[in-house]
């Protein structure tokens, strides 16, 4: 919401040493006096152990697949129910051109060490594409790596992606890692301060315990093995977040108190912008790292190859971070804080992972310019700004193949982004409080060591003339617009009362007595006390979110054939469905001829047209109608 700062955590290029890793860990005790122990390695024929003595870690070999993790005295948090294939993977989503979608859970055929020694060991499980696996294999050389470090309680992972040129086309639509933990055990969840709660059990969204509503991922609890959750509904996409607070997430085991936390500092990986959303945590119990998806974006945010371009990409790291009350306490908070303070890392040994050394930071101050607001500049106050591959203004939104790098500026304007990896880049900025988008002119070139220093900044938003009225706050966001109760039969109690209740389910059951579905008007009702012929004003409108949508515009005439102005159709972003309040940022810029308004009470009918879906439709971040420019003299500019 405007006027909030989101502040970054500590970055990834903020190393830390060995040694004051094990400082800060709850989980030591007694052990927290010694010296830690070396890391071990036990490499087995189809299995190899990491060990550093607080927990250890157990990969299928060759496949590379997390099958058991051992800690505080449990033999494995793992679910032991599952398949070794089904416990701790990488996977991804995939599609030639025009074809089904593949989910291939990532089997590696090749092991090796990459580096061993008393304080670190990592390895690498390797798949190599070939041309006899085409169409059943997605063309990628995929290598997955696993870190321990001594003294640490917990491990790291990342991957490096890999098509090579010439090699065949494809979309990838999903990229992740995740981790399915003994459901025996970990049934308290927490992704925020304010958002944590015991989970439903996996078999209560099983019939006859649970029944499927509008779609499989959403099922209400009609005889859950806990009493207290019937009659609510489970969702996963009901912890969603965006990626910018999408920090630590994980669960929790009662007996014995531990925590099992996906901990990821960074967003340089991800793709859509600091405000994206992505899944976390939900029952299972699954623990998710998401770096590509069409959650909140469809279609636009799936990167797609072509021409047998080449492409290279490193995932992660991500820190899977275990802790406890070595006095045997019952405090979840407790882990909680404890886990929210581990976001430092060291970096892997990988080349393809630029080091502190390699990157470079760009910094500078950021304006808003906008005369009917203020007479001087202002400070573009919480700004998001951030660098990403060079294009358009606002592009950034939608680049998914490379890296991002974002902040949020200071009260007076100022920012700094650090740890860039080496590339060019334009820097995007959008303000709270204010439509549209920034670019920064030049292409900025980091090198390793750079701090590109910009200087005083100015962004000067879409304005014709002073504002007549305006509805909402423009910050890409429909969270100030009606929210309605929710059905009490369909109700999550995390959200009674929390200011996230947009997350309830079915709030866009709004039906006609027949059942069916149809289009939505909108009115907005103003009064004119003058009109000047011949002359254009402005409708500023911004959306949130769309999902295959037509809006429709009309002035004074709700049966204008055509629509003074269409969108078109629109959105693939699924946000209604999906719980969100946001997905794909739209903002129109619509020239008002003077002939389509009247002295004294007008009418804008607002008309989303497709209607054969409850979860078609639009999400509103602000509209603004603007009158004629007027000069410093106070005169219409004609």
């Amino acid at each position: 919401m405007p006027g909030t700062k989101t502040r970054r955590a500590a970055p990834m290029a903020e190393l830390i040493e060995v040694e004051d890793i094990h400082k800060k860990d709850l989980t030591r005790g007694v052990a927290a006096t010694m010296p830690p122990i070396a890391v071990r390695l036990d490499i087995q024929d189809q299995h190899v152990v990491m060990d550093n003595g607080i927990l250890q870690v157990t990969l299928s070999n060759p496949d590379g697949i997390v099958t058991g993790v051992r800690y505080n005295g449990l033999d494995n948090l793992m679910e032991i129910s599952n398949t070794e294939e089904n416990r701790g993977y990488w996977d991804v989503v995939w599609r030639e051109p025009g074809k089904d979608n593949i989910f291939d859970r990532i089997k590696a055929t090749s092991f090796k060490v990459i580096l061993q020694n008393e304080n670190l060991v990592e390895l690498s499980f390797t798949r190599t594409w070939n041309v006899s696996q085409n169409g059943t294999v997605i063309p990628l050389n995929i290598d997955k790596r696993f870190i321990m470090l001594r003294g640490t309680s917990g491990f790291y992972t990342y991957a490096i992606y890999e098509h090579l040129q010439g090699w065949p086309d494809f979309d990838l639509l999903e990229t992740r890692v995740a981790f399915k933990l003994r459901k025996d055990k970990f049934q308290y969840m927490a992704m925020a301060d304010n958002r944590q709660r015991k989970m439903p059990m996996p078999d209560d969204r099983n019939a006859p315990r649970g029944q499927m509503l509008a779609y499989p991922e959403a099922v209400l609890l009609i005889n859950p093995i806990d009493p207290n959750m019937k009659g609510e509904v489970d969702d996963k996409y009901q912890y969603s977040c965006n990626d910018e607070d999408n920090k630590v997430h994980g669960w929790i085991c009662a007996d014995p108190l531990i925590g099992f936390w996906q901990i990821t500092p960074s967003d340089e990986f991800r793709t859509g912008g600091p405000v994206k959303q992505n899944l976390t945590s939900h029952v299972g119990p699954v623990m998710l790292a998401m770096f590509q998806s069409e959650h909140y974006s469809g279609d636009d945010l799936v990167p797609k190859f072509r021409n047998g371009e080449h492409w290279k990409k490193v995932f992660g790291p991500v820190f899977l971070y275990l802790n406890s009350d070595p006095m045997g306490g019952n405090d979840t908070k407790q882990l909680w804080e404890d886990a929210k303070s581990q976001l430092a890392v060291n970096f892997p040994a990988s080349d393809d992972f630029l080091k502190a050394d390699q990157r470079g930071s760009v910094s500078g101050r950021l304006f808003v310019r906008d005369r009917y607001i203020n007479e001087t500049d202002i400070f573009a106050d919480s700004a998001y700004i951030g660098l990403a591959l060079p294009g358009d203004v606002g592009s950034w939104q939608r680049e998914c193949k490379s890296y991002q790098f974002w902040s949020r500026a200071n009260a007076d304007g100022s920012f700094s982004i650090a740890n860039v990896r080496s590339g060019d880049y334009n820097l995007y900025a959008w303000v709270p409080d204010f439509i549209g988008d920034y670019k920064y002119d030049a292409t900025i070139t980091i090198i390793p060591g750079s701090d590109v220093q910009l200087g005083d900044l100015v962004y000067e938003p879409p304005r014709d003339g002073p504002t007549l009225w305006e509805i909402g706050i423009p910050d890409r966001s429909a969270a100030e617009f009606f929210v309605p109760d929710p059905n009490p039969m369909y109700i999550n109690k995390l959200y009674i009362n929390h200011p996230d209740r947009f997350r309830q389910y079915g709030l866009w059951e709004r039906k006609k007595d027949d059942n069916t579905y149809q289009a939505t008007t909108w009115q907005i009702k103003f009064t004119l006390d003058n009109v000047t012929q011949n002359t254009t004003y402005k409708l500023r409108l911004a959306l949130a979110s769309a999902t295959r949508s037509e809006l429709q515009v009309r002035f004074n005439d709700s049966n204008a054939n055509p629509a003074h102005f269409s969108t078109g159709r629109i959105g693939l972003d699924n946000s209604i469905a999906r719980h969100g309040i946001r997905g794909l940022y739209w903002l129109y810029n619509i020239g008002v001829q003077s002939d389509w308004l009247v002295v004294g009470e007008n009418t804008i009918f607002l008309t989303q047209t497709r209607s054969s879906n409850p979860f078609y439709g639009v999400m509103y971040d602000y509209i603004r109608l603007e009158g004629l420019p007027v000069t410093s003299g106070g005169e219409t500019e004609i």
